[in-house]
């Protein structure tokens, strides 16, 4: 009996060590990061450079994984559904994590609230509103004044329903009293396409996005979409220096499926933040027009999502807009 009650206390004991062995020893093999939009688009251009520096310091690779598709609805059912075992991970907006597709969409195949564990914030970054040249406008209140002369003739691109690139140029018109027609495009690039052939008029694209077309004579920039003019692009104003109180910021972050040990949640936050405190990685995000977070914990980076992703949900709910 004494036998017996030893080898199964042993029993008992190596039980409860093999997650504690299995957390130590966390990474064993490369980890996925799901990015909820096509290859080369601002969400990419930045993700690429965080999973990078992650990689980095948990001596494993980090392998993008572009899933675009519904606003990020498709790459987020993918890790909801993924085991909650640290080697899934999605870079996170306030539209698939802060519940702007929940006001958009009428069903989805994911809990926003209850599907996902957040890990950090890592960028904010500023849309920069484009025009093709074949518009007569040359600053913002010009193409304010030639909207209002012509509603509904320009059409502007976005990287699809719901997306800051959308919301931004909606909120726009909103406060500008003015129509648009909207044309969503799966792969932001191809939107960028055809703004320089001309067969759209306008576009709001994020500045890291933006960078590479920069100076490009088929476009001129009227404004950035944040509260200050960027370093990167200084010559261009800002929407709030025409329509006071306009600001529409892009926010990009890591997270998990809910249920990921919390051990590999620390872990992933204090790689994370040890990117964000190091100049080299820092400076290649202000490279690209995107400006680098500071260090924050997991629940911050929650109450930011939730909070952000409220402002947006109520001009969803006030334009009543849908996607299918």
């Amino acid at each position: 009996m004494v036998l017996i009650g030893r080898r199964a206390a042993l029993g008992a004991a190596l039980t409860l060590a093999a997650p504690r062995l299995a957390l130590a020893a966390w990474p064993e093999r490369p980890i996925r990061l799901v990015i909820p939009y096509g290859g080369g688009g601002q969400t990419d251009v930045v993700s690429r450079l965080i999973g990078e520096a992650i990689a980095q310091r948990l001596g494993t690779p980090v392998l993008a994984d572009n899933r675009p598709g519904a606003a990020g609805n498709l790459a987020a059912e993918l890790v909801s559904r993924a085991p909650a075992d640290g080697y899934t991970m999605m870079v996170g907006s306030t539209g698939p994590l802060g519940g702007v597709n929940a006001a958009l969409y009428r069903t989805l195949g994911y809990d926003w609230q209850r599907d996902f564990a957040p890990i950090g914030l890592f960028t904010t970054a500023q849309n920069v509103i484009l025009v093709h040249n074949s518009l007569p406008a040359r600053t913002l209140p010009e193409f304010i004044a030639y909207a209002k002369a012509n509603p509904g003739r320009i059409n502007y691109a976005s990287s699809g329903v719901g997306a800051t690139t959308h919301l931004s140029m909606e909120l726009l018109s909103e406060r500008a009293g003015i129509e648009m027609v909207h044309v969503p495009y799966r792969q932001s690039t191809q939107g960028m396409t055809d703004l320089l052939a001309g067969r759209v008029q306008a576009r709001s694209l994020g500045l890291p996005e933006a960078e590479p077309v920069k100076g490009n004579p088929a476009i001129r920039a009227l404004a950035v979409t944040g509260t200050q003019r960027n370093p990167q692009w200084p010559e261009v104003p800002t929407v709030a220096e025409t329509l006071p109180g306009y600001e529409a910021v892009n926010a990009f972050g890591l997270a998990v499926p809910a249920r990921t040990p919390p051990e590999i949640i620390a872990r992933m936050n204090e790689a994370l933040n040890d990117a964000l405190r190091t100049e080299s990685v820092r400076d290649s995000f202000l490279r690209v027009g995107a400006d680098p977070a500071v260090p924050n914990s997991p629940e911050e980076f929650g109450a930011f999502l939730r909070q952000r992703g409220e402002i947006w949900s109520a001009l969803v709910r006030r334009l009543r807009l849908v996607a299918e």
